[in-house]
């Protein structure tokens, strides 16, 4: 049932046709103002900023898309934070990424796939020669410098055998075609998105000289990944966080801090409650460890606490008690007085000084590149040991540039990755935009963006994109979808309703074990404001959203019909089938919903939005990854079958080869799919009527 018909303030009302899909993909004729799929192909990005210990030089990874191979290329390039001057690290056909200085800042330690697989490569910064290290069968991550320089460690994956259960014939005719042998696993989580079907082995630490040698595995076991690391400052401990528990498998939230010995292999367990423990970081002076933490209370959403501990885990206290927010990224300054931390607040991302006192202060703000699609939060920073820090961060026109700020200055931009691109298209603006909820009065946020050259009081057509997560965000940061959709024509609002974060433990919360639920009135509360700003047509709204938005979406259609057409994107539609073949099984079911299907089934019926389907008279298009196993395929057939078997009009589109992270990782799929949900909406602009039975 559609909600009471609102009072809507006089307004031109204007309802510009969107373009076509083809004209959103048409080969380049002339100068086109317009920002069009084919510009994805063009765009590149900042990540991964890494500023030198004395703060003069910044190695950063710029991400490029390439036409040739319809992917995203990263290199890694070094700026002078002094007059801005750029090159290339020159590494040569293959991918650059991860760059860490040394200690003493003479040497970059990388991962490149220059010659095939990934491997540990060292340039040298006064010669600039380049040397690879190893010759791994896996890619190297989660590079640490010794503090001497002389050796890195770094984690890798090593494989287990796979178990065996029966065999076929041993007498194969010479020459004959039998099928593949039989695939075994007794893993509860044996796929993973992005990853697929997992090799058998988990990630361990090794150690290599830092002038090359044969690696040291440091650490061994068949039933958990070991890291991030932190080497103490005398170079003969190295701190990390794993789950080393017997049932790992299914309690995934759980983690501790282990304090590993170099020279031995001896392990000692520095924490040990019930909770993710995990990041540690060596103070400079070796006498205590900052780490990420909380107490497991069974809820989606647990807040991260920053605590500090004596390096033999005794005195463990929390710094983060009265501050809610999550602090990521944590990082010790140089005099060991204070702590480092990324957060997000009220969709924007900062940097926070935090001191062993528990006071925080902001050192940077703006920070963005969490995605390039959609407007999320996100970012990265490093610390000189001037305390000077390099960040990413661009703005809603603007893709993730390098900036850096010096202690009480003004960031200065040191990229501009996109100059030529921008400087021909004519881009929507992006306005804050607020509202009490229907539900309690809470302000829920979002952000309007606004067709280029939208004229004030007309009306046009809106699509309000809802983020996944739902432990997620929107921002005023770049969005390739919005856009388009706004080049089409539209208005894009991005909204953060509750279950959002960055705005408090207590509103991430309210979705716990109730998702979807009031989640649902603060969009509808916030849609009427962007109808009551005058901006949108109430007779031409849309709507669509990924992964937790599109949960939303088709919770929607089944709760209103005041949407001319919806596109739901990698849905979850049924809980009991999403927590039982998901890549998270161990998850989803008690900590999103509440126990499992057959300890609690009527709490799965009841959020899945399955249950709704015979509500819905909203055409409703559904997207998937064909390699999706966060929200399996098997969810969006579920509700393609549905939706058709109850007369209302639907397609399913699959995007070959993408995982549900990387849907649009690839720029024509990315492309491909804005312009095939503009198409669903062009064509159900002017509604629909139900056949006569």
């Amino acid at each position: 049932m559609a909600p009471p018909a609102m009072t809507v303030p006089e307004a031109e009302v204007v309802t510009p046709t969107p373009m076509s899909a083809a004209a959103q993909g048409s080969a380049r004729t002339g100068p086109n103002r317009r920002f069009t799929g084919e510009d994805l192909f063009d765009l590149a990005w900042a990540s991964d900023p890494q500023i030198s210990p004395d703060g003069r030089t910044i190695a950063y990874v710029r991400r490029q898309n390439d036409v040739m191979t319809d992917r995203a290329v990263p290199s890694i390039w070094l700026i002078d934070t002094r007059t801005g001057a750029e090159i290339p690290l020159g590494n040569g056909d293959g991918g650059a990424f991860s760059p860490v200085w040394s200690p003493d800042g003479t040497r970059l330690a990388y991962t490149s796939t220059q010659g095939g697989a990934a491997q540990l490569w060292v340039r040298w910064m006064d010669s600039g020669t380049q040397v690879r290290l190893t010759g791994l069968p896996s890619s190297p991550s989660g590079i640490a410098w010794s503090p001497d320089g002389r050796q890195i460690a770094y984690t890798m994956q090593v494989d287990d055998p796979a178990p065996s259960f029966g065999t076929a014939p041993a007498n194969k005719p010479e020459g004959a075609q039998w099928a593949a042998p039989l695939e075994v696993t007794d893993l509860l989580t044996f796929r993973a998105d992005g990853a697929g079907v997992l090799t058998p082995g988990y990630s361990k630490i090794f150690v290599i000289p830092a002038t090359g040698g044969a690696p040291r595995q440091l650490t061994f076991g068949t039933n958990h990944d070991d890291g991030p690391l932190s080497w103490t400052p005398d170079g003969r401990r190295i701190l990390f966080g794993a789950n080393r528990n017997a049932d790992w498998q299914t309690d995934p939230v759980e983690g501790d801090i282990w304090s590993l010995d170099v020279a031995s292999g001896a392990l000692t367990r520095l924490t040990n409650r019930d909770g993710p423990d995990a990041a540690p970081s060596v103070s400079p002076d070796g006498r205590m460890i900052a780490y990420l933490g909380n107490d497991d209370d069974g809820r989606a959403y647990q807040q991260t606490e920053l605590y500090v501990m004596a390096l033999d885990g005794s005195e463990s206290r929390l710094l983060t008690g009265n501050w809610d927010y999550d602090p990521g990224g944590i990082t010790w300054d140089a005099d060991g007085r204070g702590i480092y931390a990324q957060y997000d607040d009220s969709g924007e991302t900062f940097v926070a000084r935090i001191g062993l006192d528990g006071a925080a202060r902001v050192v940077a703000s703006g920070l963005g590149g969490g995605s390039l699609d959609r407007p999320y939060t996100g970012g990265s920073f490093s610390v000189a040991e001037d305390d000077t820090i390099a960040f990413t961060g661009g703005t809603a026109q603007r893709p993730a540039e390098v900036q850096v700020v010096r202690a009480g200055g003004e960031a200065r931009m040191l990229t501009n990755l996109n100059a030529s691109l921008l400087a021909t298209k004519s881009l929507g603006e992006v306005r804050r935009i607020a509202t009490p909820s229907s539900v309690d009065g809470r302000e829920v946020e979002g952000w309007l963006t606004l067709p280029p050259g939208y004229v004030e009081g007309t009306r046009v057509p809106l699509i309000l994109e809802i983020h996944g997560g739902p432990f997620a965000a929107y921002g005023p940061h770049f969005a390739t979808d919005n856009q388009l959709y706004a080049a089409a024509g539209y208005a894009v609002l991005s909204a953060n309703p509750r279950g959002s974060t960055s705005y408090g433990a207590e509103f991430a919360n309210f979705i716990d074990k109730n998702y979807p639920g009031d989640d649902y009135h603060d969009l509808m509360s916030i849609v009427d404001a962007a109808i009551a700003q005058g901006v949108a047509d109430p007779d031409h709204l849309f709507v669509t959203g990924g992964s937790g938005g599109g949960v939303l979406t088709a919770w929607i259609v089944g709760q209103t019909d005041r949407f001319q057409a919806a596109v739901t994107q990698k849905p979850v539609i049924n809980w009991t089938t999403q927590a039982l073949t998901a890549d998270s099984s161990a998850y989803f079911g008690p900590y999103w919903v509440g126990g499992y299907p057959w300890t609690n089934q009527e709490a799965f019926w009841a959020h899945s939005p399955l249950s709704l389907v015979g509500n819905v008279e909203t055409p409703t298009m559904v997207v998937v990854g064909a390699e999706d196993y966060r929200t399996p395929v098997s969810e969006s057939v579920q509700y393609y079958s549905a939706l058709r078997l109850v007369g209302v009009p639907t397609a399913l589109v699959q995007v070959p080869g993408a995982s549900h992270g990387g849907i649009a990782a690839r720029p024509s799929q990315s492309a491909a799919k804005a312009a095939a949900i503009l198409a669903w909406f062009e064509r159900y602009r002017d509604g629909w009527e139900r056949p006569a039975q």
